[in-house]
């Protein structure tokens, strides 16, 4: 007897995820979490620069930016709730003092201009097709940092919006960068404050636009885009309340780790998967609390964890435990 749907899923190929990869993860809070993995896993990767970013034309500005140079300057920000804040940017870059959020902000470009460069893969992951939009500059902005709703207008990109700006993304990508294979995924967090039947609404909308966007790509030869289906796995495999945070909006560490390990199925290869045992066994050997630290056996576990550190960066000079 089956207690769950399982989503089919088929390895990749080829283009495969190891460690001798670079991989850039933007957007909404799947790109967070799935990110936070590859670093306890001691891939190499970015994340998420300018914080969380929620919808498609959040990413695009901060791709466009990277890549066209843009320094950010003082009439980029503005000083709301004694911090100072980018209309660009999440709420994580925002700092009492100016010059630091300057110097972040464009510390950030610099890094993103380097990683779309020479990632192997990106990574980008679209939460939600509503964006808010200031009534005075008609400028798209990635978060609102709590200014008066009444300075906004709400909207609902549609489908072709997203589909255009998807396209946008990848045009600057690949210019400079031609080998890169970038994964589009939904985030499967739902954005209850626009309200239940506008969030399947807005989720209708990016998904659609994906796989339009991905059709028109697969009569392209050896095209690299692709998708893999996160929201489709938490929506539908864990369709079950114990698999969420107390909030019953965001995935649990539990449904994270599964989502993960479905990713790895498809996208990590044979011999990461290798190296991940050993980054595990070490993270973990990092973490223990010995009864005794000055018992012999947890000397000689030591000098073996101590060891494996020392094999492991002779093969990945790149990987570094705290």
């Amino acid at each position: 007897m089956e207690f769950q749907t399982e989503i089919k899923l088929k390895k990749q190929e080829d283009n495969q995820i190891d460690y001798h990869s670079k991989v850039l993860l933007l957007g909404s809070c799947f790109s967070e979490n799935i990110g936070e993995t590859f670093e306890y896993y001691k891939f190499q990767n970015y994340i998420n620069p300018f914080g969380v970013l929620f919808h498609p034309k959040a990413i695009e500005t901060l791709v466009s930016n990277a890549l066209n140079g843009k320094k950010y300057t003082e009439n980029d920000i503005f000083l709301n709730n004694e911090q100072f804040h980018c209309y660009d940017a999440h709420s994580r870059i925002s700092n009492p003092t100016k010059s630091l959020v300057l110097h972040q902000l464009n510390a950030a470009l610099q890094k993103t201009n380097h990683y779309l460069k020479h990632a192997t893969h990106v990574v980008i992951t679209l939460g939600t097709a509503w964006v808010y939009r200031l009534q005075d500059t008609k400028q798209i902005v990635a978060n609102c940092h709590k200014m008066p709703q009444k300075q906004f207008d709400k909207t609902l990109l549609s489908v072709d919006d997203i589909l255009l700006s998807l396209q946008v993304i990848t045009n600057q990508i690949e210019k400079v960068n031609p080998n890169v294979n970038i994964i589009f995924t939904v985030s499967p967090v739902r954005h209850v404050k626009d309200g239940f039947v506008e969030n399947t609404q807005s989720k209708s909308h990016l998904i659609t636009a994906i796989h339009q966007f991905l059709h028109r790509q697969s009569s392209i030869k050896n095209h690299k885009s692709y998708y893999f289906p996160a929201f489709e796995i938490m929506m539908d495999q864990l369709r079950d309340y114990r698999f969420y945070k107390e909030d019953m909006i965001h995935p649990n560490a539990i449904a994270i780790q599964f989502i993960w390990e479905r990713f790895k199925e498809v996208w990590i290869s044979k011999s990461a998967e290798e190296t991940i045992e050993d980054v595990t066994y070490i993270q973990k050997g990092i973490q223990h609390k010995p009864f005794n630290p000055k018992s012999e056996a947890h000397l000689k576990f030591i000098e073996q964890l101590e060891s494996k550190k020392q094999l492991l960066a002779i093969k990945f000079p790149q990987i570094k435990f705290d």
